[in-house]
């Protein structure tokens, strides 16, 4: 976990740190439909697992905004290099498990061999347990595949904290378009529109490259 102390002091977004810090509720969050028609039909093609194939592309996203590395620590913020996920893995009971990846940096289909057997690990474990200091770096990720949504509401501790929650939904056809409801939340002390927008133009690009 190699990270940055940013200079709040010399920030041009300090007053809006101080500002949106002290708030209750400071989350700033969007539902945007991307498509995802190519990098479907990919999957699909070559027999590739979904779920994974999306993660991929939503953490080489986020990770190509340094704003969604950026998190609150102490009274301070610190920015990672880089920032790995940490998803919900489906358990037979109906209940489900945390599973870390942080090899984003691979091609796809390396990616997705260690994503499997991650994944195993994880279903072995079963445990939705996490250390806050060791975990400071992740994306909170997750997916409900059963409906498409137009808004959706995460749940958030208290105090709160700076994790961006990702999370996509069911996706859809529409003017012969395969489009999937993606959400981004963010601790809008770090991060403003403008990165959210960011972080999605970067995963249109994602998803393109993935399509092949």
């Amino acid at each position: 976990m190699n990270y940055q102390w940013i200079d709040l002091e010399h920030s041009p977004r300090r007053a809006h740190f101080t500002y949106f810090n002290s708030l209750a509720y400071p989350y700033v969050g969007l539902t945007v439909n991307v498509d995802i028609t190519g990098c479907l039909a990919r999957t699909k093609r070559e027999g590739l697992p979904f779920f994974l194939t999306v993660c991929y592309c939503v953490s080489r996203a986020a990770n190509a905004v340094p704003e969604l590395r950026q998190r609150i620590r102490k009274e301070g913020v610190v920015q990672f290099d880089r920032c790995r996920t940490s998803h919900t893995v489906a358990l037979e009971d109906g209940t489900f498990c945390y599973c870390t990846l942080e090899d984003d940096t691979l091609p796809l289909e390396e990616y997705l061999v260690r994503g499997r057997q991650a994944q195993a690990e994880a279903k072995a474990r079963r445990s939705i347990q996490e250390d806050p200091e060791e975990s400071l770096d992740k994306l909170f990720v997750s997916s409900l595949p059963w409906v498409s949504y137009t808004a959706l509401v995460q749940p958030v501790p208290q105090p709160a904290d700076s994790h961006p929650r990702i999370s996509w939904g069911k996706y859809f056809l529409q003017e012969g378009r395969t489009l999937l409801p993606v959400s981004i939340l963010c601790h809008h002390a770090l991060v403003d529109g403008l990165h959210l927008a960011a972080f999605y133009q970067a995963l249109d690009r994602e998803l393109a490259e993935a399509a092949g």
